[in-house]
This record gives structure tokens, C-alpha cells and sequence, in this order.
């Protein structure tokens, strides 16, 4: 049985957490049943369910992040936090 296609938040909404430099603060559950992007207060929660071994888990947060935004994977980069689950990443501002 396929699996339901995950429901994200709309663009702007995640793009009015960013601040003005376009960076962006992420809590990332890795591991997960299934992938998610949930507002919080001043962060975006992530679930991936890509397993955090080698960045792939790395990988899976910023192609979520890439599909719920409706950007390329390649205009978003991390900053910081490679081997944490708090995470700040630059969105590339057009």
C-alpha cells in the first residue's frame, strides 16, 4: 500500500519564519514514521525518516524542505548543525 503523500505547510508561511537574511532555524526528528514540517514557535519542526548515518539524514531534511517550499534542493544550504537535531539553514532569497 502506498504511502500518503505528506501535507505541508504553505510556502509563505514557512518563509515568514526565516529572518531577514533568509536563514532559517530547523528541530529535526530523524528516524521518523513518516516525513512532516509542523510550525513552531520561531522554529520548523522536521521529520524525516531517513536515519541520521553519514548526512543522509541531512540529505532527506533538505529535499523536504526543498518540496514543501517548491525550490530546488541546490538553492538551500546548512549552516549549521550537520551532526545535531538543531539545525539553521539559508534559503536563497529571490
Amino acid at each position: 500500500m502506498a504511502r500518503p503523500k505528506a501535507e505541508f505547510p504553505p510556502a509563505a508561511a514557512i518563509r515568514a519564519l526565516a529572518d531577514s537574511q533568509g536563514r532559517l532555524a530547523l528541530k529535526v526528528t530523524p528516524g521518523a514514521r513518516s516525513e512532516a514540517i509542523e510550525l513552531g514557535s520561531g522554529v520548523l519542526l522536521i521529520k524525516v525518516r531517513t536515519k541520521p548515518q553519514d548526512g543522509k539524514a541531512n540529505d532527506a531534511v533538505i529535499a523536504v524542505l526543498a518540496a514543501a517550499l517548491g525550490t530546488a534542493p541546490s538553492r538551500i544550504t546548512l549552516l549549521r548543525g550537520s551532526t545535531g537535531r538543531d539545525k539553521l539553514v539559508q534559503l536563497e532569497i529571490s
